[in-house]
C-alpha cells in the first residue's frame, strides 16, 4: 500500500527565495541565471521549466529523483548562503513557484518558476553596484557576471542593472543592495527614475575615464616606440 501525500491547490503561486549567478549570452542579446549547485550547468531565463539534470525522461520534480528547481521559504535562509566564499558574487532571487511542487520543511522543489526580483549585492570593493561585469568564468555560450561598482568595471564586458533587466525581459526587477539601493528594470530610459539615471551616468563616466586613461598611455608610449 502506497501512502499519498496531501495535494495543495494554492489560490496564488507560493513565493520562494534562492541564489544564482547572473549570466549574459555570448552575443550580448540575452540575460538569465545559472544555479549554484545541481543545475548549475543549465542557464535559465526569467520564466523557465525545470528538466531532469540526470537526463531521465520523467517530469520534474519527481519524488524518486532530485530534479526540479529548488528554493527556500525564508529570505534570510537564502541570504545566509551568500556568506560562503563560493557564493559571494551570486545574486538573491525572489521567485514565484509555478506548476507542480513538492513542499519540504525549508522550501520547495518544483516544475516551473518566474523570477520576479533579483537583488544584486555590493561590489567586491564594498561600494554599491551599478553594473554586472564579466566574472572571469562562464558556461558554453554564456558569460557569468558579478556585481561591480562604476569604478571597478574598467574595460570588462558589462551591463548596467537596468540593461540586464531589459535583456532578461518578462518584467524582471533588478535591485542593487548594499550601501545604497538602486532600482532598475524599467522598459525604457524614459521610465527611469533619478537613482537609475545616476547609476547609468556613473557607469558611463567610469568607462569614459578608463578609455581616457588608455588613450593617455598610448600617447605617452607612442613617441618612444617610434624612436626605438
Amino acid at each position: 500500500m502506497r501512502l499519498r501525500l496531501p495535494e495543495e491547490r494554492p489560490t496564488e503561486p507560493p513565493t520562494g527565495y534562492k541564489i544564482a549567478h547572473p549570466v549574459l549570452s555570448q552575443d550580448g542579446t540575452r540575460a538569465g541565471f545559472t544555479g549554484v549547485s545541481l543545475g548549475g550547468a543549465l542557464p535559465y531565463g526569467v520564466v523557465a521549466d525545470a528538466s531532469c539534470v540526470y537526463g531521465l525522461r520523467h517530469r520534474a520534480p519527481n519524488r524518486r529523483c532530485a530534479c526540479g528547481f529548488h528554493c527556500v521559504h525564508e529570505r534570510a535562509a537564502a541570504e545566509a548562503m551568500l556568506c560562503t566564499a563560493e557564493h559571494r558574487e551570486a545574486v538573491l532571487l525572489e521567485v514565484s513557484v509555478l506548476g507542480a511542487f513538492i513542499r519540504f520543511e525549508r522550501g520547495f522543489r518544483y516544475a516551473r518558476q518566474r523570477v520576479r526580483t533579483a537583488t544584486v549585492g555590493p561590489c567586491v570593493c564594498g561600494a554599491a553596484s551599478a553594473a554586472l561585469a564579466d566574472a572571469g568564468w562562464g558556461r558554453p555560450g554564456w558569460r557569468a557576471l558579478a556585481p561591480s561598482c562604476a569604478g571597478c568595471v574598467r574595460g570588462r564586458t558589462s551591463v548596467s542593472l537596468a540593461a540586464f533587466a531589459r535583456l532578461a525581459g518578462e518584467g524582471l526587477r533588478v535591485i542593487a543592495g548594499g550601501p545604497a539601493t538602486v532600482a532598475a528594470g524599467l522598459p525604457s530610459a524614459e521610465g527611469l527614475g533619478v537613482p537609475e539615471l545616476v547609476a547609468e551616468a556613473a557607469l558611463l563616466q567610469a568607462r569614459l575615464d578608463w578609455f581616457q586613461t588608455q588613450l593617455s598611455r598610448l600617447g605617452e608610449s607612442g613617441p618612444g616606440d617610434r624612436q626605438g
